[in-house]
């Protein structure tokens, strides 16, 4: 067996190392196998070097760690329990696992683990085809102003992060964002939507790169053009599971956002009237700071690596837009 080693740190990262192995098949897609679940291969790789190797082999040195192992065990089984793992992304998800279960949460994935890459495949063809029927059209008139205006906001968006002032990662964005209008007209693109990307493209991306890359300051030109689509596929779909459930929120007059601006102000009486006291006696409406709030999920308020965290919480919870904000203030 596997000698059990001392050292807190290293058994640490030698289960994040097992289970980046595991999660990541050769394929590339994000699909979480158990070892016992691999299916034989002539080739040689890591999971042929982990296939023997058991969860139990390691020491959980830490809360962290034991959570991973959490993670690992209910997402390896033939069907992940999606109220299960609602629970335990609440409180945050560890990185190597986090693009697997956003997927999971979003619907974008199957609970089914032998489904997943099946699914994947035919969702990012199906995303290279709208790209073909739809992106040429940019430039006809109709569309020219709703891709213009996706043009000038696309370089705003987190300026200071390198990774998104890079051309062919703005590239990538506009033709997300250009394709979800066309198929969504009844909103149409609306300011406040691209930033909705950044986080699922971050995550995604991070998953692919080496573990010691920042993925903000990644150069893009290093990763595989095949890669690169497969990240803008699924951040395309993951966009859109995300906002069939908030597209309220970016119709006309937002009545969406007005409605959770309104649950937000009845909460604050119930849970803090002295605080809402003092927004009164101030003249302070809610609609001033918490529409931003609402419709950008916060993706302006704090650092990117904050917002990830909250989407773990976003993604795992069905009234995000009222709780969240509420939990910040």
């Amino acid at each position: 067996g596997r000698k059990r080693t001392d050292s807190r740190g290293k058994g640490k990262s030698d289960l994040v190392s097992f289970f980046t192995e595991v999660v990541k098949p050769k394929t590339g897609a994000p699909v979480w196998r158990h070892p016992e679940r691999q299916r034989s291969s002539s080739e040689t790789s890591p999971l042929a070097t982990s296939a023997s190797r058991s969860f139990d082999d390691f020491d959980p040195p830490d809360r962290e760690t034991m959570k991973l192992q959490k993670f690992g065990k209910l997402l390896a089984g033939p069907n992940t329990d999606q109220d299960e793992l609602r629970k335990l992304s609440w409180s945050g998800i560890p990185a190597p696992v986090r693009a697997t279960t956003w997927q999971l949460l979003c619907g974008y994935l199957p609970a089914n683990i032998d489904r997943r890459e099946e699914t994947l495949q035919r969702k990012r063809q199906e995303y290279r085809n709208f790209i073909e029927q739809y992106y040429h059209t940019r430039s006809d008139p109709i569309h020219r102003d709703t891709f213009r205006q996706i043009h000038i906001d696309v370089p705003r968006m987190n300026p200071d992060i390198p990774l998104f002032q890079q051309k062919i990662v703005q590239e990538c964005f506009e033709r997300i964002l250009f394709i979800w209008s066309m198929r969504h007209p009844a909103s149409g693109y609306v300011q406040g939507i691209n930033d909705l990307v950044t986080p699922f493209f971050v995550v995604f991306l991070a998953y692919y790169i080496s573990g010691d890359k920042n993925p903000e300051t990644y150069d893009i030109s290093n990763l595989p053009e095949g890669t690169l689509r497969m990240i803008e596929a699924d951040s395309f779909w993951c966009l859109q599971k995300l906002l069939e459930g908030i597209q309220d929120n970016y119709t006309l007059a937002q009545p969406g956002v007005q409605t959770k601006i309104m649950a937000l102000k009845d909460l604050m009486k119930r849970l803090d009237a002295s605080l809402t006291a003092h927004l009164s006696a101030n003249a302070v409406e809610y609609i001033q700071f918490s529409f931003r709030w609402m419709n950008n999920l916060l993706m302006r308020e704090f650092p990117l690596r904050c917002v990830v965290r909250l989407w773990d919480s976003y993604l795992a919870s069905s009234y995000v837009n009222i709780y969240i904000p509420l939990t910040v203030t």
